[in-house]
């Protein structure tokens, strides 16, 4: 998939972007970003909740939770993650360059890195692209900080949108990497807490719109479950996933609150951002040649619901088998049996698209090999689990697992 970014313009009221090369990539490509606001802006930021945060989110975590940020300094090339002290200097330090530089208060920046884990930062090279950047910064320049933030992706991911609020037009613009080291479990500040890790998450939303930090917390809230905590490339949840939603208000619309008129358009209209950029990263995953919709129904609970399209979403033999167009159920059947949900094997069915494959608890692909085989040989097609165990439900998509993904991170170092 090619973007022709010269032909996409974006510009976002009140927002400049920059983007460039410090060195950090061996490829010689942009390495760093930088998106700052005219005025502090509210803000909602989600972190991986991987125990091994990198320094960018500790700091990323403590910095968000007032709700008010004004500018994103991000590095690709160096995850800066698993660094000790001297890492979490580093950190800091990006953020007080941009704060110097444009005149702001350190407290409104946050930093983010991408990269490979446990390697020490070049201070000096990073600092002199960082100051660099504050240099470059642009209305124009939101297609180099994309550039900037990428690693192993395919393509720049991006998706735009406008909506009308109180006779306002209103701008909203994302930008995402990813394509590898891609389930991303990201916690809303101030609680996201530890449950679960080269390529990682990162996701910058940003408008124009008057929004209370509230209210970008309740749309991060509805939002994040139907993407980005959807998806699953290979089941490793990274050090460094964040995602931050900004709001700097110079559109002039009454400020948005949850409780809000025009707050479920603004709310849709940021989840279909943040969707779109999460099919994107599918799209991208390392080797992938397929996306696949697991859909489970009628689950005792919600709870056994996730567990069962987590384990058929990350199952190797299952995504192996999709890869292959072999519309083999066993595996899947294996799957749900040791994913930990209750349910009585006997009831369950399964379908690929609208193609029954298991009748209650009945192999059938047998009898119809070559319908289900049309099906898993496209390049999206959906699963669906139905447990008839109670009325709970779950999503998740995923892309399979080809040879070129084992090739590509057998020799991520080398």
């Amino acid at each position: 998939m090619k973007i022709d970014v010269e032909q996409t313009p974006v510009r976002v009221p009140g927002f400049r972007f920059a983007g460039v090369r410090c060195g950090l990539k061996e490829n010689g490509k942009r390495d760093i970003a930088l998106i700052a606001s005219q005025q502090p802006a509210a803000a909602a930021a989600a972190f991986t909740t991987n125990r091994v945060k990198a320094a960018p989110v500790t700091v990323g975590m403590e910095r968000a939770a007032t709700g008010r940020l004004q500018a994103i300094i991000v590095n690709s090339g160096n995850a800066n993650a698993y660094t000790g002290a001297a890492g979490l200097a580093v950190a800091k330090e990006m953020c007080a360059i941009v704060a110097r530089q444009l005149g702001i208060d350190a407290r409104l920046v946050i930093p983010s890195s991408t990269g490979r884990i446990g390697i020490r930062m070049p201070r000096r090279t990073l600092a002199a692209g960082v100051a660099e950047a504050c240099r470059r910064l642009s209305h124009d320049g939101f297609h180099a900080a994309l550039e900037g933030i990428m690693t192993t992706d395919a393509f720049p991911k991006f998706a735009t949108e406008g909506l009308v609020i109180d006779g306002r037009e209103i701008t909203i613009a994302g930008m995402t990497k990813g394509a590898g080291m891609i389930a991303p479990h990201m916690a809303l500040v101030p609680n996201a807490v530890a449950r679960g890790a080269h390529a990682t998450n990162l996701t910058y939303v940003m408008t124009d719109a008057a929004a209370s930090a509230a209210a970008l917390r309740r749309v991060l809230r509805v939002a994040l479950p139907q993407s980005f905590n959807a998806i699953v490339v290979d089941g490793d949840t990274s050090t460094n996933d964040t995602a931050v939603l900004l709001a700097n208000g110079v559109a002039g619309n009454r400020p948005l609150t949850p409780a809000a008129r025009a707050f479920p358009a603004f709310c849709g209209a940021v989840a279909r951002i943040m969707q779109t950029l999460a099919r994107m990263i599918l799209t991208d995953g390392e080797g992938a040649t397929k996306v696949i919709d697991i859909h489970v129904r009628g689950a005792r609970s919600r709870r056994d619901a996730e567990r069962v399209a987590d384990t058929v979403a990350r199952s190797p033999l299952c995504k192996t088998a999709f890869f292959g167009g072999d519309p083999y159920t066993g595996r899947i059947v294996c799957a749900v049996g040791y994913s930990g949900a209750v349910f009585a094997p006997r009831k369950m069915d399964i379908f690929f698209d609208n193609v029954q494959v298991v009748r209650r608890g009945e192999e059938l692909v047998g009898r119809i090999e070559r319908r289900a085989a049309a099906v898993v040989g496209k390049p999206a097609f959906s699963v669906t689990i139905h447990l008839h165990a109670g009325e709970a439900t779950a999503y998740r998509a995923a892309s399979d697992l080809s040879l070129d993904y084992v090739r590509f991170n057998s020799a991520y170092r080398t």
